[in-house]
């Protein structure tokens, strides 16, 4: 028999992470996030996300053993932007029986229904914010920084609970060598036209981090406002977003567009940390995984495009062109032999359409189910 417990002690919440890394001990591609992140991001009391919402976690034990886990989440943020009444669940992990699975999501269904709410999106860990969605396609190699991972079974299951597909969210994969010389010779017309027309391209000044991380983030609110999952950043969360960019942030691989002193768009690629995470042991740093860490931190080879829009008004005028293009030389200067962009929906016909422009080709998909109930 499977039975659901909701944890709430600093003790089980360390089971609740830990369960992760049982569960992938000795699959090569599953990369651990360090636990001492995890720790605070799952802590009621410092994550900002709990300062306007709600989420519950909970463990499924088979005996004394623990199978499975998922958190179920109420995202006040989202309802008010999008004038919804959904859930979501998140950090769902399980072993290979449906049962365990069914489970859990009996527990959101019932979590759910009691805060009257109409469905169920997922999984999320806590929007899309944060990493999100069940990797269903691109099972060969590792995920990138923020990017997710789990086992095959686990669309089955979801699917076969109830939930239907609400959208894909794709990931590109571009080699250094692959894009087309034509291409970054049209990316620099397109840049001369664009300094005629006023809109400069220029790298990230990190002497002035904190007044250009603000600017990014008018460009993000504007940018993604309409964009399907969107969630504003508080103020808080957009603090703690800030200080994780700081420390990714390399000016060669940043780029802010400007139209005299307003931005009007933004890219952001950080080096692919899981690169370095991989070597570490259940995500701990300490006592030897510091030296694992920081040995293969200096071998990394692939970026993720983790950011880049343009505000509307500005597009279809080739800044996200000069933003790849740009991106890619960066990435030939630092030895970086490929990229990753994503997350991209698949109904952005926009963005699909400049990836696969440079020769960039989908290699993992990413799905959001929902469950009316």
């Amino acid at each position: 028999m499977i039975k659901g417990v909701k944890i709430e002690t600093t003790k089980q919440i360390k089971k609740f992470i830990d369960f992760q890394h049982n569960l992938y001990k000795g699959d090569g591609n599953y990369v651990p996030e360090l636990y001492i992140a995890q720790k605070s991001f799952l802590n009621k009391k410092k994550n900002p996300f709990f300062k306007h919402s709600e989420a519950d976690f909970f463990l499924a034990y088979k005996g004394n053993k623990i199978v499975g886990r998922i958190a179920v989440i109420k995202n006040n943020n989202y309802n008010k932007h999008w004038n919804s009444n959904v859930g979501f669940f998140g950090f769902f992990d399980i072993i290979d029986d449906y049962e365990v699975a069914k489970t859990l999501l009996d527990l959101a269904v019932k979590w759910a229904k009691e805060r009257k709410l109409d469905s169920i999106l997922g999984p999320e860990n806590f929007s899309t914010n944060d990493t999100c969605g069940v990797l269903i396609d691109g099972y060969d190699s590792a995920p990138v920084i923020g990017m997710t991972y789990n086992k095959k079974y686990y669309k089955d299951f979801i699917e076969k609970y109830g939930f239907k597909k609400e959208m894909d969210i794709l990931a590109y994969n571009l080699e250094s060598e692959d894009m087309p010389e034509k291409l970054l010779r049209v990316s620099n017309k397109i840049e001369e036209r664009l300094n005629d027309n006023g809109i400069t391209i220029r790298n990230l000044d990190l002497k002035n981090f904190d007044s250009e991380i603000e600017k990014i983030k008018k460009v993000y609110n504007s940018a993604w406002e309409k964009n399907w999952g969107f969630v504003p950043f508080t103020d808080d969360e957009y603090a703690i977003m800030a200080k994780d960019l700081r420390k990714a942030a390399n000016t060669d691989f940043a780029f802010i567009a400007e139209k005299g002193d307003e931005v009007i768009g933004v890219s952001f690629t950080a080096l692919d940390l899981n690169k370095a995470l991989i070597k570490l042991k259940r995500g701990r740093l300490f006592p030897f995984g510091v030296f694992r860490f920081l040995k293969a931190q200096k071998k990394i080879d692939n970026v993720r495009i983790v950011i880049l829009g343009v505000t509307e008004g500005y597009r279809k005028l080739g800044v996200d062109v000069c933003f790849y293009a740009k991106t890619v030389k960066a990435a030939k200067d630092n030895n970086i032999v490929r990229g990753e962009a994503s997350w991209i929906l698949e109904t952005n016909k926009m963005m699909n359409d400049a990836l696969l422009d440079i020769n960039a080709k989908v290699y993992k998909r990413y799905r959001i189910f929902k469950n009316e109930i």
